[in-house]
């Protein structure tokens, strides 16, 4: 249950302009979310990460980003200018992508770059810095931070890098995480360690948390509500808890295309998509 809403989307679209004219990727996009874990779920091209790239206007060669209401802890997003919106942009609403390797700096120490973050938004003296650095690689469960800040990026494993981005995303006490794909390059240990570390700090710091996935049973078990999207648009949206007995026949697909280890050896079913989910009206 949303109490008091941290974001409100309505209506929301993006275009492209490609050689055969004008295509809408994202295709009327309604939600709204306080601080909880709101899950986005569906197929590569379903429009899951433009949705949430297009909050903060981060869709570069978009022919038009559009909506009736964007309104983030009562500001109007669509209303406020680049200026307004770099203020919002890391320091209340932060972005976490799929891969580190392509986030870091390589030719830049961990601790040099989370201290530039640092500086950014806080006067600290260099020493101050560091060791505020430290404290955040400590806050992302990093048991030697020492050794992590002084490494650069490629001497560090995904796991380690992804936690690296948390803890400098975590820098401005931002209200909102967007986190796409966080843990998709990740082995299923490490992932359960990125996945606890984020709901620590939900649940501690009082944040809202966007998770992006195409992992159902990891969205399943980690969020509070779940939006199912399809060729751009929500089919479907529902607590987490009940993602399992989802009624929408493009999430029972899905679901029903999951491999399971008691499933007997042979092909898994195929999903067979019909043209009315591209235009029915959301239940």
């Amino acid at each position: 249950m949303v109490d008091k809403p941290l974001l409100e989307v309505e209506d929301l679209r993006v275009r492209f302009d490609t050689p055969d004219g004008i295509f809408e990727a994202v295709r009327g996009v309604s939600f709204t979310m306080g601080r909880e874990k709101l899950g986005i779920v569906g197929e590569s091209g379903s429009g899951k990460s433009l949705t949430g790239r297009s909050l903060l206007r981060l869709v570069p060669g978009a022919r038009e980003v559009v909506a009736k209401k964007i309104t983030f802890d009562g500001i109007d997003l669509q209303a406020a200018d680049d200026r307004a919106l770099r203020q919002i942009r890391g320091k209340r609403i932060s972005l976490v992508m799929q891969d580190p390797k392509y986030s870091l700096n390589p030719v830049m120490t961990i601790g040099r770059q989370i201290e530039e973050a640092l500086l950014t938004h806080q006067r600290l003296s260099r020493r101050a810095a560091r060791a505020k650095a430290i404290a955040m690689l400590e806050a992302v469960k990093i048991r030697d931070p020492e050794r992590v800040y002084r490494a650069y990026p490629h001497e560090i494993s995904g796991g380690m890098g992804q936690r690296v981005m948390i803890a400098m995303m975590l820098i401005p006490d931002p209200d909102l995480m967007i986190a796409d794909e966080p843990t998709s390059a990740l082995d299923v240990t490490v992932q359960l360690q990125v996945l606890a570390i984020l709901d620590d700090l939900v649940t501690q710091r009082g944040m809202g948390l966007i998770f992006i996935s195409h992992d159902l049973n990891l969205v399943a078990s980690f969020c509070d509500r779940v939006l199912v999207m399809y060729g751009g648009r929500i089919v479907e949206q529902l607590a987490a808890k009940d993602l399992m007995n989802a009624q929408h026949p493009y999430t029972q697909g899905l679901l029903a295309a999951l491999p399971r280890l008691d499933s007997p050896p042979g092909d898994l079913p195929t999903l067979t998509r019909d043209p009315a989910w591209l235009t029915e009206a959301r239940p």
